[in-house]
Protein backbone atom coordinates (compact mmCIF):
# COMPACT_ATOMS: atom_id res chain seq x y z
CA UNK A 1 0.00 0.00 0.00
CA UNK A 2 1.14 3.74 -0.85
CA UNK A 3 1.97 6.02 1.51
CA UNK A 4 -1.25 8.00 0.20
CA UNK A 5 -3.27 4.90 1.10
CA UNK A 6 -2.30 4.14 4.54
CA UNK A 7 -2.45 8.13 5.11
CA UNK A 8 -6.34 7.62 4.39
CA UNK A 9 -6.37 4.38 5.74
CA UNK A 10 -5.70 6.17 9.22
CA UNK A 11 -7.19 9.30 8.41
CA UNK A 12 -10.96 7.23 7.52
CA UNK A 13 -10.02 5.09 10.63
CA UNK A 14 -10.27 7.82 12.72
CA UNK A 15 -12.88 9.08 11.23
CA UNK A 16 -15.15 6.65 12.00
CA UNK A 17 -13.94 5.43 14.98
CA UNK A 18 -15.55 8.65 17.05
CA UNK A 19 -19.13 8.20 15.71
CA UNK A 20 -19.60 5.59 18.74
CA UNK A 21 -18.37 8.40 21.20
CA UNK A 22 -20.91 11.30 19.96
CA UNK A 23 -23.62 8.64 18.98
CA UNK A 24 -23.25 7.45 23.11
CA UNK A 25 -23.21 11.18 24.42
CA UNK A 26 -26.10 12.04 22.15
CA UNK A 27 -28.11 8.68 22.59
CA UNK A 28 -28.71 9.99 26.32
CA UNK A 29 -31.18 12.59 25.03
CA UNK A 30 -32.35 12.48 21.91
CA UNK A 31 -33.90 9.48 20.28
CA UNK A 32 -32.35 7.55 17.83
CA UNK A 33 -34.30 8.53 14.76
CA UNK A 34 -33.99 12.24 15.61
CA UNK A 35 -30.11 11.25 15.98
CA UNK A 36 -30.44 9.46 12.30
CA UNK A 37 -32.24 12.78 10.65
CA UNK A 38 -29.70 15.45 12.08
CA UNK A 39 -26.33 13.63 11.03
CA UNK A 40 -27.81 13.17 7.29
CA UNK A 41 -29.21 16.67 6.89
CA UNK A 42 -25.70 17.78 7.68
CA UNK A 43 -23.89 15.45 5.69
CA UNK A 44 -26.27 15.73 2.95
CA UNK A 45 -25.79 19.75 2.83
CA UNK A 46 -22.04 19.31 2.42
CA UNK A 47 -22.06 16.74 -0.07
CA UNK A 48 -24.79 17.30 -2.20
CA UNK A 49 -23.08 21.11 -3.39
CA UNK A 50 -20.00 19.77 -3.90
CA UNK A 51 -21.49 17.00 -6.33
CA UNK A 52 -23.45 19.90 -7.85
CA UNK A 53 -19.97 21.71 -8.26
CA UNK A 54 -18.35 18.79 -9.71
CA UNK A 55 -20.78 18.26 -12.13
CA UNK A 56 -21.83 14.53 -11.14
CA UNK A 57 -25.27 14.58 -8.97
CA UNK A 58 -27.30 14.22 -12.14
CA UNK A 59 -25.23 10.58 -12.59
CA UNK A 60 -26.23 9.42 -8.88
CA UNK A 61 -30.00 10.18 -9.35
CA UNK A 62 -30.29 8.73 -13.00
CA UNK A 63 -28.89 5.53 -11.23
CA UNK A 64 -31.64 5.63 -7.94
CA UNK A 65 -32.46 1.86 -8.03
CA UNK A 66 -28.80 1.62 -7.17
CA UNK A 67 -28.45 4.44 -4.70
CA UNK A 68 -32.12 3.54 -2.96
CA UNK A 69 -30.68 -0.05 -1.82
CA UNK A 70 -27.05 1.27 -0.82
CA UNK A 71 -29.10 3.96 1.39
CA UNK A 72 -30.76 1.55 2.97
CA UNK A 73 -27.93 -0.96 3.85
CA UNK A 74 -25.10 1.53 4.32
CA UNK A 75 -27.47 4.14 6.47
CA UNK A 76 -31.38 3.60 6.99
CA UNK A 77 -30.83 0.51 8.10
CA UNK A 78 -27.58 0.52 10.06
CA UNK A 79 -27.31 3.97 11.56
CA UNK A 80 -31.03 3.00 13.22
CA UNK A 81 -29.82 -0.25 14.51
CA UNK A 82 -26.36 0.71 15.97
CA UNK A 83 -27.67 4.15 17.60
CA UNK A 84 -30.46 1.82 18.85
CA UNK A 85 -28.03 -0.65 19.88
CA UNK A 86 -25.84 2.07 21.67
CA UNK A 87 -28.79 2.71 24.23
CA UNK A 88 -27.53 -0.67 25.80
CA UNK A 89 -24.07 -1.05 24.58
CA UNK A 90 -20.81 0.66 25.55
CA UNK A 91 -19.73 2.71 22.57
CA UNK A 92 -16.50 0.80 22.28
CA UNK A 93 -18.50 -2.90 22.23
CA UNK A 94 -20.25 -1.33 19.47
CA UNK A 95 -17.73 -0.13 17.61
CA UNK A 96 -15.87 -3.56 18.44
CA UNK A 97 -18.82 -5.64 16.81
CA UNK A 98 -19.30 -3.24 13.90
CA UNK A 99 -14.88 -4.86 13.03
CA UNK A 100 -16.72 -7.95 11.79
CA UNK A 101 -17.03 -5.88 8.74
CA UNK A 102 -14.23 -7.19 6.78
CA UNK A 103 -15.06 -10.79 7.17
CA UNK A 104 -18.39 -9.84 5.62
CA UNK A 105 -16.70 -8.20 2.85
CA UNK A 106 -14.39 -10.57 1.89
CA UNK A 107 -16.89 -13.50 1.61
CA UNK A 108 -18.74 -11.13 -0.50
CA UNK A 109 -15.70 -10.32 -2.29
CA UNK A 110 -14.91 -13.81 -2.89
CA UNK A 111 -18.62 -14.91 -4.43
CA UNK A 112 -17.99 -12.54 -7.09
CA UNK A 113 -15.02 -13.53 -8.50
CA UNK A 114 -11.97 -11.93 -5.99
CA UNK A 115 -9.94 -14.80 -5.70
CA UNK A 116 -6.86 -12.15 -4.50
CA UNK A 117 -8.85 -11.74 -0.88
CA UNK A 118 -8.07 -15.27 -0.10
CA UNK A 119 -3.87 -14.94 -0.57
CA UNK A 120 -2.56 -16.63 2.76
CA UNK A 121 -1.21 -13.35 4.01
CA UNK A 122 -4.17 -11.68 3.71
CA UNK A 123 -6.16 -14.30 4.96
CA UNK A 124 -3.42 -14.26 8.30
CA UNK A 125 -4.06 -10.53 8.51
CA UNK A 126 -7.94 -11.47 8.56
CA UNK A 127 -7.73 -14.07 11.07
CA UNK A 128 -5.51 -12.16 13.94
CA UNK A 129 -7.55 -9.07 13.59
CA UNK A 130 -10.62 -11.14 14.29
CA UNK A 131 -9.15 -13.31 17.23
CA UNK A 132 -8.10 -9.62 18.30
CA UNK A 133 -11.58 -8.59 18.30
CA UNK A 134 -12.48 -11.51 19.94
CA UNK A 135 -10.38 -10.57 22.80
CA UNK A 136 -11.13 -7.10 22.85
CA UNK A 137 -14.92 -7.95 23.64
CA UNK A 138 -13.95 -10.51 25.88
CA UNK A 139 -16.28 -13.33 27.74
CA UNK A 140 -17.48 -10.91 29.75
CA UNK A 141 -19.12 -9.44 27.20
CA UNK A 142 -21.12 -12.33 26.28
CA UNK A 143 -21.94 -13.35 30.13
CA UNK A 144 -25.58 -11.77 30.24
CA UNK A 145 -24.44 -8.40 31.29
CA UNK A 146 -24.94 -7.15 27.44
CA UNK A 147 -28.14 -7.27 25.58
CA UNK A 148 -28.04 -9.96 22.91
CA UNK A 149 -30.49 -7.93 21.29
CA UNK A 150 -28.39 -5.08 20.85
CA UNK A 151 -25.32 -6.75 19.67
CA UNK A 152 -27.27 -8.65 17.22
CA UNK A 153 -28.55 -5.62 16.19
CA UNK A 154 -25.25 -4.43 15.41
CA UNK A 155 -24.13 -7.77 13.58
CA UNK A 156 -27.18 -7.40 11.58
CA UNK A 157 -25.69 -3.46 10.32
CA UNK A 158 -22.22 -4.82 9.52
CA UNK A 159 -23.35 -7.13 7.44
CA UNK A 160 -25.58 -4.40 5.87
CA UNK A 161 -22.51 -2.01 5.41
CA UNK A 162 -20.35 -4.74 3.45
CA UNK A 163 -23.27 -5.59 1.36
CA UNK A 164 -23.60 -2.04 0.42
CA UNK A 165 -20.77 -0.81 -0.55
CA UNK A 166 -19.55 -4.02 -2.36
CA UNK A 167 -23.05 -3.62 -4.39
CA UNK A 168 -22.75 -0.08 -5.39
CA UNK A 169 -19.01 -0.43 -6.28
CA UNK A 170 -19.98 -3.24 -8.92
CA UNK A 171 -22.68 -1.80 -10.30
CA UNK A 172 -22.41 1.92 -10.54
CA UNK A 173 -18.42 2.02 -9.89
CA UNK A 174 -18.42 5.09 -12.77
CA UNK A 175 -20.30 7.31 -10.29
CA UNK A 176 -18.58 9.69 -8.36
CA UNK A 177 -18.39 8.66 -4.50
CA UNK A 178 -19.52 12.09 -3.31
CA UNK A 179 -22.80 12.04 -5.48
CA UNK A 180 -24.21 8.48 -4.30
CA UNK A 181 -23.61 9.34 -1.05
CA UNK A 182 -25.04 12.41 -0.92
CA UNK A 183 -28.07 11.62 -2.82
CA UNK A 184 -28.33 8.42 -0.49
CA UNK A 185 -27.96 10.80 2.61
CA UNK A 186 -31.02 13.07 1.17
CA UNK A 187 -33.18 9.52 1.02
CA UNK A 188 -32.23 8.42 4.26
CA UNK A 189 -33.72 12.00 5.70
CA UNK A 190 -36.46 11.70 3.21
CA UNK A 191 -37.20 8.80 5.17
CA UNK A 192 -36.27 9.59 8.60
CA UNK A 193 -38.01 13.36 8.74
CA UNK A 194 -41.27 12.00 9.92
CA UNK A 195 -40.25 9.47 12.25
CA UNK A 196 -37.63 12.63 14.12
CA UNK A 197 -40.39 14.82 13.55
CA UNK A 198 -42.58 12.43 16.19
CA UNK A 199 -40.12 11.93 18.42
CA UNK A 200 -38.42 15.18 18.40
CA UNK A 201 -38.21 16.63 21.95
CA UNK A 202 -39.74 19.18 23.43
CA UNK A 203 -36.62 21.09 24.85
CA UNK A 204 -33.22 21.93 23.48
CA UNK A 205 -30.67 19.19 24.04
CA UNK A 206 -27.74 20.27 26.14
CA UNK A 207 -24.95 21.36 24.35
CA UNK A 208 -22.39 18.66 24.89
CA UNK A 209 -25.30 17.07 23.08
CA UNK A 210 -25.96 19.06 19.94
CA UNK A 211 -22.12 19.50 19.83
CA UNK A 212 -21.94 15.88 19.52
CA UNK A 213 -24.68 15.69 16.66
CA UNK A 214 -23.23 18.20 14.86
CA UNK A 215 -19.69 16.98 14.73
CA UNK A 216 -21.10 13.77 14.08
CA UNK A 217 -22.46 14.77 10.70
CA UNK A 218 -19.49 16.93 9.75
CA UNK A 219 -17.06 14.51 10.28
CA UNK A 220 -18.00 10.65 10.66
CA UNK A 221 -20.25 11.51 8.11
CA UNK A 222 -19.71 14.09 5.82
CA UNK A 223 -15.80 14.12 5.54
CA UNK A 224 -15.61 10.34 6.23
CA UNK A 225 -17.17 9.09 3.29
CA UNK A 226 -15.10 11.41 1.17
CA UNK A 227 -12.35 10.15 1.95
CA UNK A 228 -13.05 6.47 2.09
CA UNK A 229 -14.24 6.75 -1.29
CA UNK A 230 -10.93 7.68 -2.23
CA UNK A 231 -9.87 5.05 -0.18
CA UNK A 232 -11.45 2.36 -2.61
CA UNK A 233 -10.06 4.02 -5.47
CA UNK A 234 -6.39 3.46 -4.08
CA UNK A 235 -6.50 -0.02 -2.46
CA UNK A 236 -9.62 -1.51 -3.56
CA UNK A 237 -13.40 -2.72 -1.65
CA UNK A 238 -12.26 -5.64 -0.25
CA UNK A 239 -9.00 -4.21 1.44
CA UNK A 240 -10.78 -0.82 1.79
CA UNK A 241 -13.19 -2.52 4.55
CA UNK A 242 -10.77 -3.55 6.58
CA UNK A 243 -10.46 0.11 8.12
CA UNK A 244 -12.71 -1.15 10.25
CA UNK A 245 -10.16 -3.25 12.44
CA UNK A 246 -8.84 0.73 13.24
CA UNK A 247 -11.98 2.24 13.64
CA UNK A 248 -12.13 -0.08 16.52
CA UNK A 249 -9.14 0.43 17.99
CA UNK A 250 -9.70 4.11 17.90
CA UNK A 251 -13.54 3.18 19.02
CA UNK A 252 -12.24 1.25 22.29
CA UNK A 253 -9.32 3.91 23.01
CA UNK A 254 -11.99 7.16 22.91
CA UNK A 255 -14.82 4.93 24.81
CA UNK A 256 -11.66 4.30 27.74
CA UNK A 257 -10.57 8.08 27.51
CA UNK A 258 -13.47 10.21 27.10
CA UNK A 259 -16.21 8.12 28.78
CA UNK A 260 -14.23 5.66 31.45
CA UNK A 261 -15.58 2.64 29.96
CA UNK A 262 -13.56 -0.08 31.30
CA UNK A 263 -10.09 -1.26 29.95
CA UNK A 264 -9.90 -5.06 30.49
CA UNK A 265 -7.00 -7.47 29.66
CA UNK A 266 -8.64 -8.20 26.44
CA UNK A 267 -8.53 -4.86 25.24
CA UNK A 268 -4.79 -4.78 26.19
CA UNK A 269 -4.00 -7.72 24.52
CA UNK A 270 -6.41 -7.58 21.30
CA UNK A 271 -5.76 -4.12 20.12
CA UNK A 272 -2.62 -4.42 18.92
CA UNK A 273 -3.52 -8.05 17.31
CA UNK A 274 -5.95 -5.74 15.28
CA UNK A 275 -3.67 -3.23 13.99
CA UNK A 276 -1.05 -6.08 13.25
CA UNK A 277 -4.10 -8.23 11.31
CA UNK A 278 -4.60 -4.77 9.59
CA UNK A 279 -1.22 -4.74 8.29
CA UNK A 280 -0.99 -8.11 7.22
CA UNK A 281 -4.65 -7.85 5.60
CA UNK A 282 -3.95 -4.87 3.78
CA UNK A 283 -1.18 -6.22 1.74
CA UNK A 284 -1.36 -7.31 -1.54
CA UNK A 285 0.82 -9.82 -2.45
CA UNK A 286 1.87 -9.00 -6.15
CA UNK A 287 2.14 -12.39 -8.36
CA UNK A 288 5.67 -13.38 -9.04
CA UNK A 289 7.41 -12.54 -12.26
CA UNK A 290 8.62 -15.97 -14.51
Amino acid sequence: MSRRGWFLFFAVGLLWGIPYLMMKVAVKELEPSVIVFSRVVIGSLILIPMAISRGTLRSAIVNWRFVLPYAIGEMIGPWILITTAEQKLSSGLAGLLVATVPIWATILASLRGDKSVWQSKRLFGIAIGFIGIVLVVGIESFSGNQSLLAIGMILLASVGYSWAVTMVNARIPHVDGIAINGFAMLITAIFYLPIAFIQAPTQLPSAKVLISVISLGLFPTALAFILFFILLKEIGTARGSLVTYLNTAFAVLLGVILLNEPLTLGIAIGLPMVLIGSYFAGRKVEPTAL
